[in-house]
């Protein structure tokens, strides 16, 4: 009884015929009985391996009590697999318990399929091949035109139509030019006008036999000064409505005609491209990349044909524009240049009022902040 009664726990685990255990390690592991273990306090080495028998368990007969059935040991055989999970490195083990951890506990967590994600660099290195490929093919293009090798697309009327809105541009920028030259040399000419004006007062007063002649000339100095006033003002009016119907109103359209040009460009070399896979051998290779070509010619020739109607309407409004602009505008510079020659003050006069236009008082505050808007 005292021999049972001592006997260790160990010497009640079972082993099987090879000498492998009925619970394997990663069993022994996960059993939340045997608690934490911390394989890094272990001072198992491998010389101690080594003088050790391989895979041998020495077990030798014991004695059960009467309430227990009796279960014969067998001999235990050398196992190589034994001592192969002995010899396991550490690491190895601790991987194993991981994982098993690992298994044994609930991921939590948004979780994230691969496919989803979006590589913010591949899809700039998409767009910068793309238009790498479509800079090439534009560029391609443009070359064998000026060179007289490639065919382009051409809408006569359109065309006929830019060119004039082209010529019409630099007409009117001359035009523009012209009249802030004589802005200018008017404003030079008032500046003397004035000066003069007030030379023939002083001189009036200072020589009395001589005062109504000097004063008869520095009224009329002053007068046509005035007047040059009112006529600078009706001049540099329509500067800025001029410019603004270039700068502005033509100029948007000038970029909508850059933006039809290169997608005619676009549309020309795509359907360059498709015409020169078309006459090629058509098998396996080539058959998908034709496809492809057809598809890029369809999206390119659609931008085409919306460009060239947005511009045809443009060019339709701006013609509008400009005719009603260019009217008002001539007809103030005409009659505030033939009032002025005349002497006609109150014709001048009634030219800015027509047109709404406010002079400014030379030498006058500028107006706040309030006044202008």
């Amino acid at each position: 009884m005292d021999e049972e009664v001592h006997r260790s726990p160990a010497a009640e685990i079972s082993v099987t015929s090879n000498g492998d255990q009925e619970e394997s390690h990663e069993d022994v592991f996960r059993d939340p009985s045997y608690g934490d273990l911390n394989l890094s306090e272990s001072h198992i080495s491998s010389g101690s391996f080594a003088s050790m028998t391989e895979g041998i368990i020495a077990s030798g007969p014991y004695r059960v009590s009467a309430s227990q059935p009796t279960s014969p040991v067998a001999p235990v055989a050398p196992s190589s697999a034994a001592a192969s999970r002995l010899a396991r490195p550490i690491s190895d083990s601790q991987t194993e318990i991981q994982k098993g951890t690992m298994q044994g506990q609930p991921q939590s967590g948004p979780v994230v399929l691969a496919d989803d994600l979006k590589n913010p660099a591949m899809e700039k290195l998409d767009l910068v091949r793309k238009w790498s490929i479509n800079t090439y093919k534009c560029t391609r293009q443009i070359l064998s035109e000026k060179l007289g090798r490639g065919s382009r697309t051409v809408d006569l009327e359109l065309e006929g139509q830019i060119e004039v809105l082209r010529d019409n541009k630099r007409k009117y920028e001359h035009v523009v030019k012209l009249t802030q030259t004589l802005a200018n040399q008017l404003t030079q000419m008032m500046q003397t006008q004035r000066q003069l004006g007030d030379a023939f007062a002083d001189l009036g007063l200072k020589s009395p036999e001589l005062h109504e002649e000097f004063g008869y000339n520095a009224d009329t100095q002053k007068l046509l000064s005035k007047n040059g006033e009112t006529l600078l003002g009706a001049i540099n009016f329509f500067i800025a409505s001029v410019n603004t119907l270039v700068d502005k109103t033509i100029e948007d359209t000038m970029i909508n005609i850059k933006q039809y040009e290169t997608a005619r460009v676009e549309f020309d070399a795509y359907r360059t491209d498709l015409e020169e896979l078309n006459l090629g051998p058509r098998d396996t290779t080539t058959l998908p990349k034709i496809e492809y070509s057809q598809q890029e010619f369809q999206i390119h020739r659609e931008k085409y044909e919306k460009m060239r109607n947005d511009v045809s309407i443009k060019l339709k409004f701006l013609e509008e524009n400009k005719v009603k602009v260019l009217h008002n505008q001539l007809i103030l510079f005409h009659n505030a240049i033939a009032a002025y020659y005349a002497g006609n003050q109150q014709q001048l006069d009634q030219t800015l009022k027509q047109f709404h236009i406010k002079l400014k008082m030379p030498g006058g505050d500028t107006p706040s902040w309030l006044e202008e808007h």
